[in-house]
Order: structure tokens, then sequence, then C-alpha cells
């Protein structure tokens, strides 16, 4: 537990020992009925409780027609009631001594009434509540087992938090990051952030044992927080990789910020110095912030050592693709000298190729690749590899995904980045998620996989502060 008491009120926001969904009902076509189906078919490992005046049991939760009503002490109400209603609702909490609200509902700031939400932060102040919200869909913590949203039922656990200020964006994400093998600590819906920001959730998830990488989807920063949010993640991105998402690169995009959730968007390029100052990576879109996430949550040093990564690969043109992904995302390829081309040239055919990238030709047996991987990670002039495959008949790609998986056990001493490329079919695509749950970063194209590198380097550049690898 924290020392800070108000990064204690943060902290139970996802590792609560009791939680009351304020507006529950036994229709899970309502907000209130899903939120709380949620919950309970997760196993949150914290007590459950109900409000809601017009029933004693809800879904065999015990339902209380007050927060105040309630015989026990709550960490975490989830609001779910009309917009009206809420600053009743958020009077009664603070009565009660609950630390944090998830404040579900919308109608504020975002439709024009900016009054009325600064009626409730001023309630929840005088009490001492800390707020999150309101306009969002909820929080999912995995580790406690914890899905207060209206969203998927399931989320693949990981190491990745994912913060987000688009609700409908975030709910999707649920899904497709579990249909895409990406593991997540948890979800943050943001909303208009009242209170709650994303200066407070990093400094929470920069000491969480269970998240390795911070991901957010950003549509603007909480007014007058500017240079905070430059401080603050100058010192968590020292800890901890930080991408950022940020939309309304365009004019019409900004616009349209504004109409959203009310945030003041600012100008792109500005973001864009802030983002660099405070070594926060910025993606360019949802899939290559969750595919640089991944690669930085496999990650377990960030020491940069070595002259440069290198390429394997079976196929001659992925190889040349990976190349060029190589130089335009500036990832440094190393120079092969003639006693690691030796090395290299045991692991294929005397028609292959030990240059770099290293082709070690259609041919390549599972052997060979572990060959090829043992001499790249064992070698101290190599500071990592991209592992690529272009699905052959000879060569099963579940097999190779396997002497990979093994590969790294047994050789990767070092813990040196790598990441796989599986170009194929459906099998190919299996062996791909087989590799992702084992941690291994898997990718569908070259530039993908390059991209995700390029990443882990400038990011390991930043934390250490250096220029460059030489």
């Amino acid at each position: 537990m924290s020392s800070d008491p108000e990064l204690e009120k943060i902290e139970k926001l996802f590792k609560p020992r009791t939680i009351a969904v304020i507006g529950a009902s036994r229709n899970i076509a309502k907000v209130g009925g899903t939120l709380l189906k949620n919950i309970l078919a997760n196993g949150f490992e914290g007590k459950v409780y109900a409000v809601n005046p017009e029933a004693k049991e809800i879904m065999g939760v015990p339902s209380y027609p007050s927060v105040l009503d309630i015989p026990d002490e709550i960490d975490h109400a989830v609001i779910t009631v009309p917009a009206d209603k809420v600053p009743e609702v958020v009077e009664e909490t603070g009565k009660k001594g609950v630390k944090v609200a998830s404040i579900i509902t919308s109608g504020f700031k975002e439709t024009g009434r900016a009054d009325l939400e600064e009626k409730i932060v001023e309630i929840a102040k005088k009490h001492g509540v800390r707020i999150l919200g309101p306009n969002i869909f909820g929080v999912v913590y995995t580790p406690t087992n914890l899905n207060a949203t209206f969203g998927p039922e399931k989320v693949l656990k990981g190491k990745i938090a994912f913060l987000t200020q688009s609700g409908a964006l975030g709910i999707a994400l649920m899904a497709w990051t579990a249909m895409e093998g990406i593991g997540l600590s948890s979800i943050v819906s943001l909303g208009n952030m009242a209170d709650i920001d994303p200066i407070d959730l990093g400094k929470f998830f920069e000491k969480d044992d269970n998240t390795k990488v911070i991901a957010m989807y950003l549509e603007g920063i909480s007014s007058g927080r500017g240079l905070q949010f430059l401080s603050e993640f100058r010192k968590i991105s020292k800890s901890k990789p930080v991408i950022a998402l940020k939309a309304g690169r365009s004019e019409r995009g900004t616009k349209a910020i504004s109409s959203h959730t009310g945030s003041l968007a600012g100008s792109d390029s500005m973001y864009d110095s802030a983002f660099k100052q405070a070594g926060i990576l910025r993606a360019n879109d949802v899939e290559q912030l969750f595919d640089w996430a991944k690669m930085l949550a496999s990650v377990d040093s960030f020491d940069l050592k070595g002259k440069g990564f290198v390429i394997i690969t079976n196929g001659g043109g992925m190889g040349v693709m990976a190349t060029d992904a190589a130089e335009a995302n500036g990832l440094p390829l190393l120079e092969m000298t003639d006693d690691l081309k030796q090395q290299f040239r045991k692991s294929m055919p005397w028609f292959g190729s030990p240059n770099n990238p290293i082709d070690l030709t259609g041919q390549a047996s599972a052997n060979s690749y572990e060959g090829a991987i043992k001499t790249a990670l064992e070698n101290d002039v190599i500071t990592g590899a991209v592992v690529m495959y272009c699905e052959v008949g000879f060569l099963d790609p579940i097999e190779l995904a396997r002497k990979i998986s093994y590969s790294l056990k047994t050789y990767n001493i070092k813990k040196k980045p790598v990441n796989v490329v599986m170009l194929g079919g459906e099998k190919t695509r299996e062996a791909a998620r087989m590799l992702d749950r084992e941690g291994i970063p898997s990718y569908s194209i070259p530039e993908r996989a390059v991209s995700s590198m390029a990443a882990f380097y400038r990011y390991a550049l930043f934390r250490t502060g250096k220029s460059s690898l030489q």
C-alpha cells in the first residue's frame, strides 16, 4: 500500500476490498446490470454490494436503498444513476467515507453542462473523494479479477495498462486485444477527466508490479496540467515505457475532440514536442500502439549493448522488406564481420547468405533457426534480433514456434530483445498466437516487427541517456 494518501485512493480503483454499484439493475440490457454482471462473472476478489432502493437482492448480491445503508466500509463506488442525481449520490459517498468513485454517467461537460460537472467535483473535494470520469465505461484490473465496465466480460491478462479517452474505442479494444493475444493488466476509461487524469494513473502504474508498459489513447490533457504532465511523465518514462496515440492531428480532428469529451486539444506539434521531451513514444494508429506495447512488455532489460541488430529469415524478399523498414525506422543493422559470417554459415546451406539480413533460405529447418538464434543471442556484438518465417510446406510453423520458444528460454541469458514475424496462413497465425501467449511478440509482416524493435531502440536510448549504440 502506498504511503501517499492520494495515491492510496487511486489504488482503491484497482484493488478495492469492497465495491458498490450504485444504480445496479437486474436487467443486463441496462448499464447497471451489465456492470454488476461483469464484476461477478470475473471472480472479483473483494466484496460486492448493490444500491437500488427497489430491490433487496440483485444477482445474488445484497442491495440497499443508499450507499449509506451498507453495513460495511466501501472503497470504490461505481455510479450509474442519471446525471441530475449524481451530485446527491456523490454527497452520500462522501459521507460514507468512500475513497474513490467511478462515474459512468454521461451528460456533463461533453454535452455543455460544465456547471453540473463542476458541482460534483466540488462535492467530492469537500469529502476527499477522488473521481474517475464522468462519461466513462469503467475500469478493469486483471490481477484482482476486477471488470467494473459495461464492456466485454473477459479480458486477457497481461502486463500492459491501457488508458483511453474514448469509451467506444476502449470497449472495442477489450475484445480486439483478446482476439490478438495481447494481455492487459488494466483498462481505464478516462472520460471527461474532471479529477483523475493520466498523471494520477501514471503514478500508480509506475509502481505497479503487474504493469510493464503504459499505453494511452489521448485527445487532450486536462486544462492547466500540461507542465505537470511533462514533468511527471518524464519521471515515469525513466521507469517504464509509455506509448501514446494522440488523436486530433488534423484541423478537423481537433474540432471533433472538443465536441467529444470537451478536452483542450492543443496543437499537434505541441504534443509531438511534449511527448519527445517526456520520453513518450508516439504511435500513429491503434495497431502500432499495441504492436509497440507488446514488444516493450516482452523485454526484461533496456541496457543497450552490442553494435547493431540482425534480421534472420528464410525468405530473401522478406529480408529486403525488413531492411528497408529498418532504414526507414532508424534501426541500426549490424555490419557483419567475417568471423560472425562463418558462425552463421553453420546454420544454412552453402547457397545461404550470412550477410545481414541472414538468409537461411527456404530450405531452413527448425534446427537451422535454433542455430542462428543461438549465435545471435550469444554473440556480444549483436544487440537484438528480428526472426522471420515465411510459410513453406516442409517446415511446420507450430514446430518452429516451439523451437523459437525453446531457443529463447535456453540461450537468451543476456536478455536481448527478440521478436518474430510469422507470415503465412491459418496454421502460421496459430503459431504466432502461441508465441504471443508465451510472451514472445509476433507480427504478421516484417514492417510491423521492425517498427516495434525500433520503438524498443528509441525508448532504450532515452532510458539509458545514450544517443546511439556507438
